[in-house]
Parts: C-alpha cells; sequence; structure tokens
C-alpha cells in the first residue's frame, strides 16, 4: 500500500511526520514524501529541511493521501497552486483514503473535497472550511466517507493510528501504538481552546486576525 505525504515550503513538521511514524510499520507498506519538485523542503521554523523521494509527477495513483498544515501564508500559497491542487485531484480520483492534519483540510476544501463533509483542522481554522462548504467539527479525528482529517499538529499521530486500525486492525494499531509509546501524560491541560486560559485563547485568535 503506497502512502503519500505531501510536502511543500513552510509545511508544519509533525503534521507530516506524525503520521509518517504511525504509518509506515503497517504490513507491505510504502510511505513516500512527494513534493511538487526535487530538492530539500523546508518545514514552517525555516530550520528543519525533508528530502521528498518523488515529485508530484512520479507519484500518480497512492493508495493513501496525507496532507499536513502549515502557517497561512504557506497553505494558501498551495491552494493557489494549480501543480498541487491538479495533483490532489488526480490523486484522490484513486485513492482509498485521502487525509489531512491540521490547516492540510484547507487544501483538500480547496480541491473540492470536503463540501457538505464533517471535517475538522487546527481550531483557529475551523471557521476557513466553512466557506468551502464543509461543516467543521472540533473533534480531534472525523472521517467521512474516504476522507480524514484531524484537528492540528499532534492529531495526525490519533489520525494515523485510527487509519492503522481501519487497515490492519485494532491489535495491530495497538501495537503500533505500544512500540513509539505514544501515551499522552502532558504537563498542562492546555490543549483545546475549551481547556486553555482564556487570555491565551484571545491572544492568539487576535494575532490570527491581525495576519489575515
Amino acid at each position: 500500500m503506497q502512502t503519500a505525504i505531501l510536502l511543500y515550503e513552510g509545511f508544519t513538521a509533525l503534521d507530516a511526520i506524525g503520521p509518517y511514524q504511525t504509518l509506515n510499520p503497517l504490513p507491505d507498506a510504502d510511505v513516500v514524501f512527494v513534493a511538487e519538485h526535487a530538492g530539500p523542503v523546508t518545514d514552517d521554523n525555516g530550520t528543519l529541511t525533508v528530502t521528498p523521494a518523488q515529485t508530484l509527477a512520479e507519484v500518480e495513483r497512492p493508495d493513501l493521501v496525507v496532507v499536513p498544515g502549515g502557517p497561512p501564508d504557506s497553505v494558501e500559497r498551495q491552494m493557489a497552486n494549480p501543480a498541487v491542487i491538479d495533483w490532489l485531484r488526480a490523486a484522490d480520483a484513486h485513492s482509498t483514503w485521502t487525509a489531512s492534519v491540521c490547516t492540510g483540510s484547507l487544501l483538500l476544501a480547496a480541491a473540492g473535497f470536503l463540501k457538505g463533509r464533517r471535517a475538522t483542522s487546527h481550531w483557529l481554522a475551523l471557521d476557513a472550511l466553512k466557506t468551502f462548504g464543509a461543516e467543521p467539527t472540533g473533534e480531534r479525528v472525523v472521517f467521512d466517507g474516504k476522507y480524514v482529517t484531524a484537528a492540528g499538529v499532534s492529531s495526525g499521530i490519533d489520525m494515523g493510528l485510527t487509519l492503522a486500525g481501519k487497515i490492519a486492525g485494532d491489535p495491530y494499531a495497538q501495537g503500533i501504538q505500544l512500540m513509539i509509546e505514544y501515551d499522552p501524560q502532558p504537563p498542562y491541560d492546555a490543549g483545546s481552546p475549551e481547556k486553555a486560559p482564556a487570555e491565551l485563547v484571545e491572544k492568539f485568535r487576535a494575532e490570527e486576525a491581525a495576519q489575515a
């Protein structure tokens, strides 16, 4: 089973690496990073580079597509990039699953996949999904038909494990979880806008609005 994880300049590293780490152990897995052009691709911090094994033109019919998110400017550039959107549409025509992490769901929405579907994204981007006719939800992982969307950044690990369970069975996915020792015990209970201090939520909402 071939899984294609899309990379582009300014992607968020964990959005891509979380699914990679949880999907790569599947039986007969062929997980490849792909990008529009050959050569290193740099993450949103400008400090990590990943070199895709293949270009979009070389991966035409993946079984599973994973689209990571990134900051608004990075995602918006890809939403307006015909090469990426056309590839997503062509790959989706043959994929068993088409998935995203964080604001990667905006790319799926821009490609026309999420109209009338339930979907999630980073909590700051949920309203943006509405503009594409999606039905946003704050759930961590959302399945609607073949489309799978995960909320912000770390939820890509949950999505990968959930897909692993559907593909190879729950015991296999539990084994992956055990071997990566995914047993979250965060030092703070501030991982969602409902739980975080209100002043933090408002601070980040204001910063997002200022960048719009």
